[in-house]
């Protein structure tokens, strides 16, 4: 999959099926959701307006909670690139199936690229992985990100009950303003499809890199980063990361359950995540399958009965 900014607005909400790696779905769709297992896209490329030429015309699209933009759901080999968006829920929120649902499917989502990307959202992040992620999230790379009064640039969403992994996740080249925390990480999600999850299927959350971050005007916290008590989150590495805070706080960073390694991190990190290193942290070198292919663009113009037209290039 390869996604555009190129000028195109999506007018309608669509109602599908419950997915059979969910177990069931909020009416409120994302602007575009690919679902392989169920060989169904929703939305199309380009500047999403979000909820439908009704809704936009009547509704703030920062006040609008639930919209993500774009939700890769159970994917592979994905390629986001060179898009302004504003909404009021996460941008590129990544997921594989809700608790034992997403289990029995068993599609990870992975191989994701997302790359120059400027985003505002004042509830919300950039990059979500999860919560639901029971299919396992990994090979996710970030880079050359700006967002502009949102809650946070990246946060890992998951519960036990959701079983399976979000490994190998990178992000470098962030610059933030105005955030209410740079770094987000919740282990205790409460939120599941039904009473039927395995209450002994816990997540692993490992191999977690920032570098080259830096963010001003933050105004609540560091960072919130909470593991699961005997399952903590491992691996996370930080590298010349700033953290500019509005003003002094006694604690700037918020963790329990993390393992990690940090340098050049201002303001210091929690000791858990104090651990030394060489002054850098992994990136991918190695060239993605989606990054070889060229889109070629064609203009085209869909006129939508009544009062909503859709156009623009691909």
């Amino acid at each position: 999959m390869y996604v555009q900014s190129k000028d195109l607005m999506v007018a309608n909400l669509v109602v599908i099926d419950p997915l059979p790696s969910n177990g069931r779905r909020l009416v409120r769709e994302p602007a575009l959701r690919v679902e392989p297992h169920r060989r169904r896209h929703h939305g199309n490329n380009g500047t999403i307006d979000r909820q439908g030429a009704s809704w936009w015309s009547s509704t703030s699209q920062v006040s609008l909670l639930n919209t993500d933009v774009i939700n890769p759901d159970s994917c592979s080999q994905v390629r986001i690139e060179d898009c302004y968006v504003v909404s009021g829920d996460d941008y590129v929120a990544i997921k594989s199936g809700w608790d034992e649902y997403g289990i029995a499917v068993g599609m990870p989502s992975e191989h994701i690229v997302v790359r120059r990307l400027t985003y505002v959202s004042p509830t919300s992040t950039v990059i979500a992985l999860g919560s639901e992620m029971s299919g396992g999230i990994r090979d996710v790379r970030a880079e050359d990100i700006t967002a502009i009064r949102t809650e946070s640039a990246v946060r890992i969403k998951t519960a036990v009950g959701r079983g399976a992994y979000v490994r190998d996740v990178y992000a470098r080249r962030m610059r933030l303003d105005g955030m209410k925390r740079v770094f987000w990480m919740t282990g205790d999600y409460k939120s599941h499809p039904d009473d039927g999850y395995d209450k002994t299927a816990v997540p692993v959350v490992e191999n977690i890199s920032y570098q080259d971050v830096v963010a001003t005007g933050v105004w609540k916290e560091a960072a919130r980063m909470q593991g699961i008590q005997g399952a903590p989150f491992k691996g996370i590495c930080m590298a010349n990361v700033t953290a500019e805070m509005t003003k002094e706080r006694k604690v700037s960073w918020n963790c329990a359950d993390v393992e990690g390694v940090s340098a050049g991190v201002t303001p210091a990190p929690c000791a858990p995540l104090q651990g030394t290193h060489a002054g850098s942290c992994p990136f991918p070198t190695d060239t993605l399958a989606v990054d070889q292919i060229a889109v070629q663009q064609c203009s085209y113009s869909i006129t939508i009965p009544a009062t909503t037209s859709v156009a623009g290039t691909e």
